[in-house]
């Protein structure tokens, strides 16, 4: 196996291994904290707000969010490092394949925009009481554990098939 092929299986390797740590640890952290609101009496406007918040994460972050935005441009970065391994992106596998860098602008920016929200929006959950928190943080767990499938799914779609066709929103197809 040439030096060039080895550098890309192990940024891709890395990438998902990276990926996986993050939203996989997320999931591990916030189950517990949701499966704490069944230890309390629910009211009925409680278990509204359950199915509500599970359908809207669900939704919004797992199918919206992950399935047909993050994963398969993730996927695409993964596939376009495992081609095209420079040291860096290899190094920081997960972080390329997040769009933290070498990307558009605009992907650069959102990306950068969006884990700031995320974390405002991590501890100002952290002061709220339960059966609140649980609830907010179930529906979270229901979006990232759909996203973990969408990220699993997207990567092995563009690494084991001839033809995959999602943007890996690099600075290069910005141009074009």
């Amino acid at each position: 196996m040439s030096l060039q092929r080895l550098l890309g299986a192990f940024g891709v390797i890395w990438g998902i291994i990276g990926i996986g740590w993050l939203l996989i640890g997320a999931v591990v952290r916030l189950s517990g904290i949701a499966m704490e609101i069944f230890a309390e009496p629910l009211n009925a406007y409680h278990w509204v707000a359950l199915v509500f918040m599970v359908a809207f994460m669900g939704y919004s972050e797992g199918y919206r969010g992950f399935q047909l935005n993050f994963a398969p441009r993730f996927a695409a970065r993964l596939l376009y490092l495992m081609r095209n391994p420079k040291p860096l992106h290899v190094l920081l596998a997960p972080l390329f394949c997040m769009g933290f860098f070498y990307s558009t602008r605009l992907r650069i920016i959102s990306s950068m925009v969006l884990t700031v929200a995320i974390i405002i929006l991590i501890i100002a959950v952290q002061y709220l009481q339960q059966p609140w928190r649980g609830i907010l943080d179930f529906g979270v767990v229901v979006g990232l554990s759909w996203g973990i499938l969408s990220v699993l799914y997207f990567s092995a779609a563009a690494l084991l098939s001839d033809q995959f066709n999602h943007s890996a929103e690099l600075p290069e197809s910005a141009n074009s």
